[in-house]
């Protein structure tokens, strides 16, 4: 018997001849095998590209807050125009990351909706572990947007804090620059009245309305500030209650994540149950066919003995 040959260079001469004889050169001949061997990364999905442009947002959103921490929290560094300024900035940000987040969403809900596959075949079954692991970024995304927003709501929450705080003292400035001008204006009155015979009765009318109004004004300040401050406390209770809201929400996430994890092993147990089952009612049938065709070996087997004999 002969022997096998290796024919694998003559195969490859054979190729590089019919190469050059279409006008392939060499260098061209060489980078053809070197992507054979070195191959092209795979182009991203939409899904992909959207997702790591909405991680690359977040990111971006984390540097801003890094960058302007100080500038948001300091009170000498900057106004408070431009402190506002920072936070519309970065709530709008954050509304746009949570929007993109939502397309995310709103992908995967219409892809499980109808699960095509290659050539519009419907595959729900290949598309199961794709679509878990496209749920799996939106989570981590959610997380990501969610570290980043509690980090925000904590300079917030020391910005309206340090409001409060100067706020407290200007109102019991307040407080107490309105006694003091309540006795001034006393003994102001006091002294008036004592050289009565000297000033003039329209001055003194004049008088009195410019502290009513003095006094008007001082009490409409200070319902002001007391608005003022109730609200500014309203806000740091809405602040936190925010992020304590997000805070469960993420947990909720996690617990939604966890679930479907179980229902996902769930259903590959059920399959694999299923699939047992049929093996058992297989092997059942066949053993009941065995058992009538022994059956009815022996029977015939007993007759001809019977007969033979």
């Amino acid at each position: 018997m002969a022997k096998a040959r290796d024919r694998t260079e003559d195969f490859k001469d054979a190729l590089r001849q019919s190469a050059r004889s279409l006008g392939y050169d060499e260098a061209k001949l060489a980078s053809i095998l070197a992507s054979f061997i070195i191959h092209k990364p795979p182009q991203r999905s939409p899904f992909s590209k959207a997702a790591f442009k909405t991680l690359e947002s977040i990111g971006e959103l984390g540097h801003f807050l890094l960058k302007h921490r100080k500038d948001y929290t300091d009170l000498h560094r900057t106004t408070e125009h431009e402190r506002d300024s920072i936070e519309h900035e970065v709530s709008a940000f954050i509304k746009t990351c949570q929007q993109q987040i939502d397309v995310l969403k709103n992908s995967i809900n219409n892809e499980e909706e109808n699960p095509k596959g290659w050539l519009g075949i419907t595959t729900a079954k290949a598309n199961a572990d794709t679509i878990a692991h496209k749920h799996g970024v939106v989570l981590i995304l959610s997380e990501r947007l969610h570290s980043v927003t509690a980090q925000f709501d904590q300079l917030r929450a020391i910005r309206f804090q340090d409001a409060i705080n100067r706020a407290i003292p200007r109102r019991k400035l307040n407080r107490v620059t309105r006694k003091d001008s309540t006795e001034t204006s006393n003994s102001g009155d006091a002294e008036l009245r004592e050289p009565d015979e000297l000033r003039s009765e329209p001055l003194r009318v004049q008088q009195q309305l410019l502290d009513d109004e003095t006094r008007a004004l001082q009490v409409e300040l200070t319902s002001l500030l007391d608005t003022v401050q109730e609200t500014e406390t309203k806000m740091v209770e809405m602040s936190a209650l925010n992020h304590l809201m997000a805070t469960h929400v993420l947990q909720q996430a996690q617990q939604i994540e966890h679930l479907y994890d179980q229902a996902v092993e769930a259903t590959k147990n059920v399959e694999l149950g299923n699939k047992e089952l049929s093996q058992a009612i297989q092997r059942n049938s066949s053993s009941r066919t065995f058992l009538i065709l022994f059956l009815f070996v022996l029977t015939f087997s007993i007759i001809f003995l019977d007969w033979y004999s």
